[in-house]
Formats: structure tokens, C-alpha cells, sequence
């Protein structure tokens, strides 16, 4: 089912596509990836902890299981429901939220007493990340130009490297360094809470959303204040056509929350939801799978313990020109063709490293692992919210991360257990196949998005289920 968007709602949409990029477009990628970029830091921080944590409280080997599982889990809850919720109450509540929640729960975790309360507390932390991490790449996607949306998204989530090469500094300068070093360096993570005074007084709501909920006139202030920060730049705003375009615009409407979940398996979008799902749960089942062993397998290579961290720490950085990379492809090859690429470079890398003969060798192709599978990323961040129409961009966004976490979690866990069986080799030859079953799952099924605008990219027709074939009577006049 749609809803028609009149002339006025066109006439937005058509005038947020003219604008050239300009400070307020920039403005919006540094609000976005400081968010992105807090959530990888506390993201990976908990392998740092570990350490710390375990002899404070006898903990037990299930318990540090339990622990180090922690994020990952609040992470999952978190982006599937900041997607449907994201949906039904807009993009900016959502990630002011996430960020409240976030940063509170952090704080609680610094100050634990015991490791069920830390425990707890990372849990309600993850769920803050995974809602961060979900909402802001459809929320940035919904601002930027057609011809530049791929390159914008992707350097959004480049963003999360920075913070993940910050926890790796952060876990060595502080956790070691006193006492209580575990608790101050989550003090450092929780300081993003200051950002929720910056983001609401500047943060504004997804356009396309409130056009999408028939609030013309908000959809309007957003898209004047837009240009007038480009002309404050010193950009020109391309004239406004002399008469408004005449037709009206079809996009599927608004469901009831939830509902979007079943709409992702309808009409043309089943085979976008199933490849997206192949592709996250591809690429996040061998990054975890790697980052999370690396330094243990680089140890089984008969590398020192310093030394091997000394290895996993050049290999993380690599993450960094890996993210920009991609991100700058996306408006060369298209994301489907980046995504492709990135992939199967990986799948080539991992399995060199497996059958590398030097500890020269094992770095160089552990350096070129990293950096592929986080242009990977870069891909897929820009490309997940574009397949989905607004009416179900951040459920689809959100429910397409947390079917990757679930990758993210087993990789560890099946490495764990085959690693005495089929050793260093079977290890990446597994982490190999993963990312080139994505690459072929991208390459036959994908869609290409380049340069197409999101209302172009909509399926005809999404039908909403009966039960839940609902729209606000906003979004219905």
C-alpha cells in the first residue's frame, strides 16, 4: 500500500537533492560519526577489562564468558528495536536516546561493585551501541544527495575505526596503568553525554521522515535551515523552479511499528533482505571471528605474546584507510561492485594468510585482511539503508545489524571450539569462504544504487499486512 506525497512534499525532496555539499552536510557526518565513533570505543574496550576484572571478583570461566558476550548481546536488542522504533518515532529521538542510555549505563558499569551489576550494565550499554550503530547510517542517508549518499555513509561508519584504534590506546594507558584504571577508562567512554547538549540544540529530524509522516511544514523548516547554512558558507542554492512540479509522488506508507518485519519478506524486498542478511551475517562473523583470535593465533605461530599484540595492533589500524577506501568507492564502483571487490580481496587475503611462510608474510596479509573487510563495511553501511524505503529504513537497517551480530557472536565461539581440530589454516580457510559466499551472494542478487535517489529505489508495490495496515492520519492526507 502507499501514500501519495503531494507537490509541496516533492518539491522538498527534489530541493534537498540540488543541494551541493556544504558545512551543514559536513556538520551532520561529524555529529553522526562521533556517535558511531563513541560505539566502536566502548565496543571493544571490554577486552581490555577482561584482564582487570577477572581477579577483582574470582571470576569464574563461564562468568567471563558471560562478561565478554555482554555487549554483543545489549548490542542485538539494541538494533532491532532502535529500528522499529526509529520507524514509528523518528530518527533523532532514537539516537538521542541511545546516546543517554549509552553514556548512563557506562557510567553505572565504571562504578560497579560486583560483576553482576558490571554485567548488567554492559548489557543496557550494548543496547545504547546497537541503537547508535543502526539508526545513524539510515538517519545520514536520508540527508545527502544521490551523488554523493555512498561517500557520506561510508565515512559516517569509518568513524567506528577511530574508535576502536582509541579503546586499543585507551585499555593500554589507562587499565594498566592504575589501580583503578578499568573504571576510569570507561569514565572516558561515558563523556559522550556531554554531545547530548550539541545534538539537542543542532540535531534535526530526518526530512524525509516527516515528509514520509505528512509534517510538510517541520520537513520544510529542516530543508530552509539546510540552505541557509549552505549560502552562510558561501555556496550558492540552485533557484527554485518558477512553478512546483504538478504531480504527486507514491511511496509505501507508514505500517504500525513492527510491522516492517514482515513487509522486509514482500514484494521485491524478500531477495534484498535475504542478500543483506548473507552479507552481514558474511562479513561480521569473519571480522569478529579474526579480531577477537588474532593475537591467541598469532601466538599458536610461535610469536611472542608482546610481540603478537605488537602484530594485532598494526592490524587494527589498518581498519582506518580500509573504511575511507571504501567509502571513497562507493560513488566509483557502486556499493554492490565495492562490496563485491572488498569481499573478495578479503577472501583472497585471509586465505593467503592461512598459508603464509614467514611472520613477515603473516602480518603483510593480516594488515590487507583488515583493511579489506572494513571497506567492506564502508559498503554496506551505505548500502543497507538504501534498499529499504522510508517507511521501514531504520527496522530494515536495524533488524540487517542484529542479524550480523549474530555472526559476530558464533565466530568466536566456533573458532574456540574447532581451532584444535583443524588448526591456524582451517581457521582462515573458514574465515576465507565466508566472505567469498557474501561476495557471490552480492554479485548475483545485489542491487545496483548508485546515484539513484531513495524514492527511486522504492519496490512496487509494498503491500503492508492486513492486521497491521495502519497509517497515522498524518501520513494519510
Amino acid at each position: 500500500m502507499t501514500v501519495e506525497i503531494p507537490a509541496a512534499g516533492r518539491m522538498l525532496l527534489d530541493r534537498l537533492e540540488r543541494l551541493p555539499l556544504s558545512r551543514p552536510h559536513y556538520k551532520l557526518l561529524l555529529m553522526g560519526g562521533l556517535g558511531i565513533a563513541f560505539d566502536g570505543m566502548d565496543g571493544s574496550l571490554v577486552s581490555y577489562l577482561l584482564p582487570a576484572v577477572k581477579p577483582l571478583w574470582h571470576l569464574a570461566p563461564w562468568q567471563i564468558g558471560l562478561v565478554g558476550s555482554s555487549l554483543l548481546i545489549g548490542i542485538l536488542i539494541g538494533a532491532l528495536t532502535a529500528g522499529i522504533t526509529g520507524d514509528a518515532i523518528g530518527r533523532r529521538k532514537v539516537m538521542m536516546y541511545a546516546l543517554a542510555l549509552y553514556c548512563g549505563a557506562t557510567l553505572i558499569a565504571a562504578f560497579a561493585p560486583s560483576w553482576e551489576l558490571f554485567f548488567g550494565a554492559r548489557i543496557v550499554a550494548g543496547i545504547g551501541v546497537g541503537a547508535e550503530a543502526a539508526i545513524i547510517p539510515a538517519f545520514i542517508a536520508e540527508f545527502i544527495p544521490a551523488r554523493s549518499r555512498g561517500l557520506f555513509v561510508g565515512a559516517v561508519a569509518g568513524f567506528f575505526s577511530a574508535g576502536y584504534v582509541a579503546s586499543a590506546l585507551l585499555g593500554r594507558l589507562f587499565v594498566p596503568s592504575f589501580e583503578h584504571g578499568w573504571r576510569m577508562a570507561q569514565i572516558v567512554t561515558a563523556l559522550p553525554v556531554l554531545m547530548l547538549l550539541w545534538w539537542r540544540r543542532s540535531l534535526p529530524e530526518s526530512p524525509r521522515w516527516l515528509i514520509q509522516q505528512g509534517r510538510y511544514a517541520e520537513a520544510g523548516a529542516v530543508v530552509d535551515a539546510l540552505e541557509d547554512g549552505v549560502r552562510a558558507a558561501g555556496k550558492e542554492v540552485p533557484p527554485v523552479p518558477a512553478q512546483a512540479p504538478q504531480t504527486t509522488l507514491s511511496v509505501p506508507r507508514s505500517p504500525k511499528p513492527g510491522a516492517g518485519l514482515v513487509l522486509m519478506w514482500r514484494d521485491g524486498l524478500a531477495r534484498r533482505t535475504a542478500v543483506l542478511w548473507l552479507l552481514w551475517i558474511s562479513i561480521t562473523f569473519a571480522f569478529f571471528g579474526f579480531f577477537t583470535w588474532i593475537p591467541s593465533l598469532l601466538v599458536e605461530r610461535d610469536l611472542t605474546i608482546s610481540k603478537s599484540l605488537t602484530y594485532a595492533l598494526v592490524i587494527t589500524l589498518a581498519q582506518i584507510p580500509g573504511y575511507y577506501s571504501g567509502a571513497y568507492l562507493n560513488e566509483r564502483l557502486d556499493r554492490k561492485w565495492t562490496i563485491a571487490f572488498y569481499l573478495t580481496a578479503g577472501s583472497v587475503s585471509a586465505f593467503l594468510m592461512a598459508n603464509a611462510g614467514s611472520n613477515g608474510q603473516l602480518l603483510a596479509c593480516g594488515i590487507l585482511l583488515s583493511f579489506f573487510m572494513n571497506g567492506t563495511y564502508a559498503g554496506l553501511y551505505a548500502y543497507t539503508p538504501e534498499v529499504y524505503p522510508t517507511a521501514i529504513r531504520a527496522t530494515g537497517m536495524g533488524t540487517a545489524s542484529a542479524v550480523g551480530r549474530l555472526g559476530g557472536i558464533s565466530a568466536p565461539i566456533l573458532i574456540g571450539v574447532l581451532f584444535t581440530s583443524i588448526g591456524f589454516l582451517g581457521v582462515f580457510s573458514m574465515i576465507a569462504a565466508a566472505l567469498l559466499l557474501g561476495a557471490v551472494a552480492i554479485l548475483t542478487l545485489g542491487l545496483s544504487t548508485r546515484g539513484r535517489r531513495l524514492e527511486d529505489l522504492d519496490p512496487e508495490p509494498m503491500t503492508a499486512p492486513r492486521h497491521s495496515a495502519v497509517v497515522s492520519e498524518a501520513a494519510a492526507h
